[in-house]
């Protein structure tokens, strides 16, 4: 692997700000939009507390509906910023900048968008970091164009070399290509010393072909947080079982296993009779604080305790989530952290 000077961060390393892209009538939101505009909003209040909020969105009109919403709701515009701003979708982690630190720059990694291998509709998804670079937004940030497609959803970096990501998932982009080919590929543009792979784990609802954020998260202190099921007549039982199996059998670098912190297993809830992806893992990190799904079920108050437990110090708070997984995603899906120092 490489050894490069420019790296990954952790996601609980200190952030500039955080990217989302708001929903309106020409996204996929259209006719569920109220509710989506209700998360969105307590989304970017719960941010907004602890550090700024950039929102992109398509066009005037759009800003200031979404500025109205979030004024009434108490976000200050200190912390609050737009950019208008052509997208597809709302799906940031995914279509968003994976930002590297280096000593004295960033760079701004630009991988291939591809809807999740070809699912969606991407054109304008894949040209939004060099759009978002053209704004000169960021300082001391290179725009970088890899010609490989990657999602920032399918791997988790603890920032000090090591990432970890799915093979379902990568598999399914590159399936000429081996584990080793784009364990290679991965160190080189992300600066990381080792790739772990996880075989197993997937969520039934999830469109991304088991994104490792909706299963598995890097925390401090080598720890490790993913989605469990408890629930042996579960069809997710025997593969999350599985997963477990393999987190408790990787290594830090040190040589010690990690501390694997279990996350709870919410009730199936379904739309129109399709299952929808209720995972805690698909929290989000911010200064100060991390952000939980909530799910209107039991073990929401679980999760979030669990999550408290692998980020201590941080204020947890929920944010209710179930008009998002009608989407096929949650919190940490919609948002793109910036490393501080990143922003203009």
């Amino acid at each position: 692997m490489t050894s490069a000077a420019f790296r990954l961060p952790a996601e609980w390393e200190p952030q500039a700000g955080v990217l989302l892209a708001w929903p309106h009538s020409r996204t996929d939101w259209a006719q569920r939009l109220a509710g989506a505009e209700a998360t969105f909003v307590a989304l970017a209040c719960a941010i907004a507390r602890h550090e700024p909020v950039l929102i992109c969105v398509p066009d005037a009109e759009v800003r200031n509906r979404a500025w109205k919403l979030l004024a009434d709701a108490g976000v200050s515009p200190k912390n609050c910023r737009f950019v208008e701003i052509e997208y597809d979708d709302t799906w940031l982690r995914d279509s968003g900048p994976i930002t590297l630190r280096g000593p004295d720059e960033f760079r701004l990694m630009d991988f291939r968008f591809t809807g999740w291998g070809g699912k969606f509709a991407s054109n304008r998804d894949d040209r939004l970091i060099e759009g978002l670079a053209a704004r000169e937004i960021f300082r001391n940030a290179d725009h970088r164009r890899v010609d490989w497609a990657l999602e920032g959803g399918a791997i988790e970096s603890d920032g000090a070399g090591t990432i970890l990501t799915t093979w379902r998932c990568l598999h399914q982009r590159h399936p000429e290509q081996s584990r080793e080919q784009m364990s290679r590929l991965l160190g080189d543009k992300l600066g990381a010393q080792r790739v772990l792979w996880l075989e197993r784990g997937y969520l039934q609802g999830d469109d991304t072909d088991a994104h490792i954020d909706t299963l598995a998260r890097f925390a401090p202190d080598n720890g490790i947080v993913f989605q469990a099921c408890d629930d042996a007549s579960d069809p997710h039982y025997d593969e999350l079982a599985a997963m477990r199996a393999e987190l408790a059998a990787l290594r830090t670098t040190d040589g010690q296993p990690y501390r694997l912190h279990a996350l709870p297993w919410a009730r199936p809830i379904f739309d129109d009779g399709r299952r929808l992806a209720a995972s805690y893992a698909n929290y989000l990190i911010v200064n100060g604080a991390v952000l939980v799904p909530a799910y209107d079920d039991p073990a929401d108050a679980q999760a979030a305790r669990v999550i408290a437990d692998a980020h201590p110090g941080r204020a947890v708070i929920a944010v209710p989530c179930r008009s998002l997984i009608w989407q096929n995603g949650s919190l940490h899906c919609l948002t793109m952290q910036l490393p501080a120092g990143v922003l203009a």
